[in-house]
């Protein structure tokens, strides 16, 4: 959640700031604003609403200087308004920071402040913050102002309880930036004669390639020239520098409206990255060495828990349905927001994977340290190269989507799907699985992009199914088997960006009482390609015609006869029953995204939503 950028160099700094928020505001629009610093002199703007108010301020208010530090926001403590918008000052007006994350105990440190003659402005935690690290710094007797900075921030932290990516300066050490992170993404980006700090590579891959992720606990301290990096107590802290792995091409929208269709349109090139070098035909298996396990460890487990949140845990319901077909090893899905204070049962032989598209979900990350702390092997199946879950993980599996912008997950999905396809394709060969069924499924596995093209060729058949019922007040998605999930996730993707009610269901569940939400206004789409069980959603299907309820089928091609029966039918190709969603849920994508571009919905930067749910 909320996105941060600080930079510090030559060039001017507001324009550099004010790109890099453009590039990270689907982590958070709520509200946005920058502080510059010129000599000894510090200058704030902010506005409520888009970036796009800050830069019509900065139009009448323009601010000069080339050191700065800027924020996007995600509200979590307050309204978003201009009081409430980042940065936020100290009590002398002379410092000011921005801030990811949640600080738990602010209360009390506000109390504790007002006893000292604190008066707040906003209704943040942040602003609590700012007060406490500016009140110990001017009740510090260290001379340099820059050391004098860093050892307030570094005392301030030892006082709070929660989570905090942060970025601050000080009027009175111009050319200055100090960050620290505790559970909240920050990155230092170096060039040369500038530096820049960050919440997400996307915000400087324009300007530099070469990035530091910091860790928990880390503490950096920039110049346009030098930076250092040590941790919160002082000590020295080691950091590796990477490589950003993708273009600044990769992260704009190009010749597309949106980037959520841009990204629906990737997923055949973002599926063939997915297994791209990791299929072995001699073997008739998968390849996935960044696992770390030898075939004997793999062979020896025998439980598998998927965790994610949102989109990533539909992913991983697939998951559990292609590994216990394909390998027959007992696997079972835990939401991670759960399974961080559940206390399941996990023999010596579970291998748990955690999923997560940012590599920094708050939720998905507690439940990996909290499986290691258990004594287990924890994997990460993650997007972001050098964030935190793909760093503190026992190994894994990068997706090389690239980067993905749009707040609601497309390319992601499919993405994870195939490697955990990979993933039960190689623990089935070491178990039960045949050399020619091997063999096929690598087949249809280097299939799958051709296939995606095929469907996202009937997009313009697709939006004229979703005008046809732009004005009902919800949809039902009806699945089975492999697709339940696939219906779980296009209801997620209906409601997400559309804001109508849509609600995901096991298929033969529908008698079951969701039957009574059944009418003429209440669209039902049936995920249902010909399948063991095609025959039931048939059924089905009748049982909500007889109530007169319309019917949108997504099915294999060649099955002509639903046409008979659905309203609109929306044909896929045929393909292995495992990899069906990965088929499926795109014309329930592009459904979703074309009903909610007729209804003016914003897609890329639906309401209440931010990317990467940074916070618990």
């Amino acid at each position: 959640m909320c996105g941060i950028i600080g930079y510090v160099g030559r060039a001017s700094a507001a324009p550099i700031l004010i790109d890099g928020l453009r590039r990270l505001e689907y982590r958070g629009y709520d509200s946005s604003g920058m502080a510059i610093l010129e000599d000894h002199t510090l200058a704030t703007r902010k506005r409520s609403g888009r970036i796009a108010n800050l830069k019509a301020l900065l139009s009448e208010q323009p601010v000069s200087g080339h050191c700065g530090i800027s924020h996007t926001r995600w509200a979590t403590h307050g309204e978003p308004t201009d009081a409430n918008a980042h940065p936020h000052l100290d009590a002398s007006g002379r410092l000011a920071l921005v801030h990811n994350g949640v600080i738990e105990n602010y209360q009390a440190l506000k109390q504790h402040l007002v006893q000292f003659g604190h008066e707040f402005q906003s209704q943040t935690d942040s602003e609590v913050l700012a007060h406490l690290i500016g009140h110990v710094y001017d009740s510090s007797s260290v001379g340099d102002p820059r050391a004098r900075l860093v050892k307030a921030i570094r005392e301030a932290l030892k006082q709070v309880s929660g989570t905090y990516g942060i970025a601050v300066v000080h009027a009175d050490a111009p050319g200055f930036i100090v960050g620290a992170r505790l559970g909240s993404p920050l990155i230092v980006g170096l060039g040369k004669g500038e530096n820049f700090l960050a919440s997400d590579v996307s915000a400087i891959v324009s300007h530099t390639t070469n990035a530091i992720y910091l860790q928990d606990r880390d503490l950096v301290a920039l110049t346009e020239d030098e930076f250092s990096i040590e941790n919160v107590d002082g000590d020295e802290a080691a950091y590796e520098v990477s490589k950003v792995d993708f273009t600044p091409e990769q992260a704009e929208m190009g010749e597309f409206p949106h980037y959520m269709l841009k990204e629906i349109f990737e997923q055949p090139s973002s599926i063939q990255n997915a297994f791209r070098g990791r299929l072995n035909d001699d073997q008739a298996s998968a390849v996935l060495g960044g696992l770390g396990l030898t075939p004997r460890e793999l062979r020896d487990v025998e439980r598998i828990v998927l965790c994610g949140c949102g989109t990533a845990s539909h992913a991983a319901m697939v998951g559990e349905y292609i590994i216990e077909h394909l390998a027959r090893i007992p696997t079972e899905v835990e939401i991670a927001s759960e399974f961080r204070y559940r206390n399941p049962p996990l023999d010596k032989n579970t291998l748990v994977f955690v999923i997560s598209q940012s590599g920094e979900t708050i939720d998905t990350l507690a439940a990996l340290r909290e499986g290691q702390r258990k004594g287990h092997r924890v994997l990460g199946v993650v997007n972001s190269v050098g964030s935190t879950i793909a760093r503190e993980s026992d190994g894994g599996s990068y997706l090389h989507s690239g980067p993905e912008i749009g707040v609601a997950a497309t390319k992601s999905f499919t993405s994870q799907v195939t490697v955990l396809a990979l993933l039960g394709l190689l623990l089935g060969r070491m178990r039960h699985l045949s050399v020619d069924n091997g063999q096929r499924l690598l087949r249809e596995i280097r299939d799958l992009p051709g296939k995606v093209e095929r469907i996202l060729e009937q997009s313009e058949r697709i939006k004229e199914i979703a005008l046809k019922y732009i004005n009902a007040p919800g949809m039902l998605f009806l699945g089975r088997q492999f697709n339940y999930p696939t219906a779980l996730e296009g209801a997620l993707k209906m409601k997400e960006i559309s804001y109508i009610f849509a609600s995901g269901h096991a298929a033969a569940e529908l008698k079951h009482g969701i039957i009574a939400l059944v009418s003429p206004e209440v669209p039902s789409v049936f995920v249902m390609p010909k399948d063991a069980v095609y025959e039931k959603n048939v059924s089905t299907v009748e049982e909500v015609k007889a109530r007169r309820g319309p019917v949108i089928a997504v099915t294999t091609q060649g099955h002509t006869d639903l046409e008979r029966i659905a309203d609109d039918v929306i044909y896929i190709p045929e393909v292995h029953e495992c990899l069906s969603p990965i088929l499926s849920v795109i014309p329930l994508q592009l459904l979703s995204y074309h009903f909610a571009v007729a209804r003016g919905c914003d897609v890329d930067k639906p309401r209440n939503l931010a990317k990467s749910v940074t916070v618990e």
